[in-house]
């Protein structure tokens, strides 16, 4: 899990803002600290909400002004509760501050890598890391279909993955496109 250090050592301890979380998902000891260079044109910043009395990391989030990305990661256990307090508000659960959308990341440290290339101003993979949970058969069969294939696991799955996605992407269409046509 994010700590309050990751985040610190992140912005090389150089906090610009600070204030009490208000939604409620979090809690009354929640609290934000923010960092941000002063630009929006080509800037960064990152922030982070946590529990002043445990110190658990509930959201960390990650602004590239210059490339228009904005990464968030909410803690597991409040991603559902988080969304849920979203609608009550009559917020939009994934829009950012500044009316662009979040690109939400399920592993730590994809944002914490992230934040560390936005933070220092170097190059960072865009794509996101998403958690592949296989049992042992699963895992061999696709390290099997990869070797067939010549291609690393990783490659593979990749593969497949944005595969499947087009897939499925063109079968929604099509099916919006038949739902167009009856309507007419």
């Amino acid at each position: 899990m994010i700590t309050i250090k990751d985040f610190m050592e992140c912005i090389s301890y150089c906090i610009t803002d600070g204030f009490k979380y208000e939604w409620e998902i979090f809690g009354p000891d929640a609290y934000s600290l923010e960092y941000w260079n002063g630009s929006y044109e080509d800037g960064v910043s990152v922030s982070i909400v946590f529990d002043t009395k445990t110190q658990l990391v509930y959201e960390f989030q990650a602004w590239d002004y210059a490339r228009g990305n904005e990464y968030r990661w909410i803690h597991p256990g409040y991603i559902e509760g988080h969304a849920a307090e979203a609608e009550l508000r009559g917020v939009d659960n994934n829009q950012s501050y500044d009316d662009n959308t979040f690109t939400d990341l399920e592993v730590a440290e994809d944002i914490l890598e992230k934040a560390n290339a936005i933070v220092a101003g170097d190059y960072y993979d865009e794509r996101v890391i998403v958690p592949l949970v296989l049992d042992d058969d699963q895992a061999f069969l696709l390290m099997k279909m990869a070797h067939e294939a010549d291609m690393s696991l990783n490659q593979f799955v990749e593969d497949f993955l944005r595969n499947e996605i087009t897939r499925l992407t063109s079968a929604e269409l099509d099916e919006l496109d038949e739902l167009d046509e009856l309507g007419e």
